[in-house]
């Protein structure tokens, strides 16, 4: 863009959808130094600093240029809703719907689980989310304004006995993989000097298993990976997980693996999420089936209780049955933990997300 032809008819810019290397383009296009694009970024994301004319050390041309050319738009929270277990729920709304941020505070650390689309289209039928259907992927703005919302409300809050932000997941609504560009965008920001300085080794994406996006992304970035496996067998995975249908779980465990081939962040294994549900996935022969399709794939199995739904036919696995699950699984060598269930009074667990005024009523 040539600022001394700015048409006032061209929408502004987001500088939040702009990572470094797009933040550097950026201020090519407006006659700018790389130099300026770091600056910026560092009042955005590091003193959480929205105003133009608040960011001192930006020469006042190039505020007003900024001010004509661009802006720093958030989406915004239209609810907070704090768990029993101070597990935080904000629902915020961004064009065509309402997203869920979840906060989860544990004893040395913070981990925000955020959502990278408007619903989902996969379907997951343990999954409130995917049963209420896909509305859009989420815009790279809309995936750093929930980390900089979030850290407005915790970080910068020095009343707050909450543990600060440490850990990003992409566990909320939405597949991660299917906003694959937006995604990346979104990660180098994360983990950017001068974006929220989160070090790659506490963000993870969880996937149900797109495979051609999982062979791009491997190409792309190393991140920490969780698969939403929650099948044994191809049979079971269709009724649970259309998905598998178009990409079974041959097919996905191969892509895993290489993955995990080209990984370092992964060499201490891939997580593998399995949803405990009553006589359908949890018993001993679909433990011996887990482990033997995971044979080749270091691997952390990450037993997840299933949260209640409403109008589900599904039950939750027994405690019992859960333990012996997971005590089969660990006999054979695997790495297994069970998940603690958060946030379930306020429709903030696993599986519960719709961005739904419902919790609210």
């Amino acid at each position: 863009m040539n600022i001394d032809a700015y048409d006032p008819n061209i929408k502004k810019v987001n500088l939040l959808n702009l990572d470094r290397t797009k933040m550097r383009n950026f201020m090519h296009t407006i006659n700018e130094k790389n130099f300026r694009a770091d600056q910026i970024m560092h009042w955005i994301y590091q003193r959480f600093c929205s105003n133009f004319d608040h960011m001192t050390n930006l020469t006042t041309m190039l505020r007003c240029k900024l001010k004509e050319v661009s802006c720093i738009e958030f989406p915004y929270i239209i609810k907070e809703i704090i768990s029993e277990d101070y597990t935080i729920k904000w629902l915020i709304s961004v064009p065509n719907g309402v997203i869920e941020t979840i906060y989860i505070p544990e004893k040395k650390r913070g981990t925000l689980c955020i959502s990278s689309q408007v619903g989902c289209a996969l379907k997951c039928q343990f999954c409130a989310t995917g049963i209420n259907g896909f509305t859009r992927n989420l815009l790279v703005s809309e995936i750093v304004g929930q980390i900089w919302l979030a850290y407005q409300k915790i970080n910068n809050n020095i009343h707050c006995i909450h543990y600060p932000i440490t850990n990003i997941v992409f566990m909320g609504m939405g597949e991660p993989l299917l906003n694959l560009h937006n995604v990346i965008t979104a990660l180098n920001i994360i983990s950017d000097s001068c974006g929220f300085r989160i070090s790659k080794k506490k963000i993870v994406i969880s996937t149900a298993g797109i495979v051609p996006a999982l062979d791009q992304l491997s190409k792309s970035y190393d991140v920490k990976l969780a698969i939403s496996l929650h099948a044994s067998n191809d049979m079971i995975r269709n009724q649970l997980m259309p998905i598998n249908k178009k990409y079974n779980i041959a097919a996905l465990l191969e892509s895993v693996l290489k993955f995990f081939k080209q990984s370092q962040l992964n060499k201490h294994g891939i997580t593998i999420e399995y949803i405990m549900l009553h006589n359908i996935n949890d018993s001993i022969i679909h433990a011996k089936e887990l482990v033997k399709i995971l044979h080749k794939i270091p691997s952390k199995i990450n037993l997840i209780p299933w949260n209640y739904l409403p109008n589900s036919d599904l039950q939750c696995s027994s405690i019992n049955t859960i333990h012996s699950f997971s005590k089969y699984l660990i006999n054979k060598g695997l790495i297994t933990t069970i998940r603690k269930t958060r946030g379930q009074d306020i429709q903030a667990a696993c599986g519960q997300l719709t961005g739904s005024n419902r919790t609210i009523e």
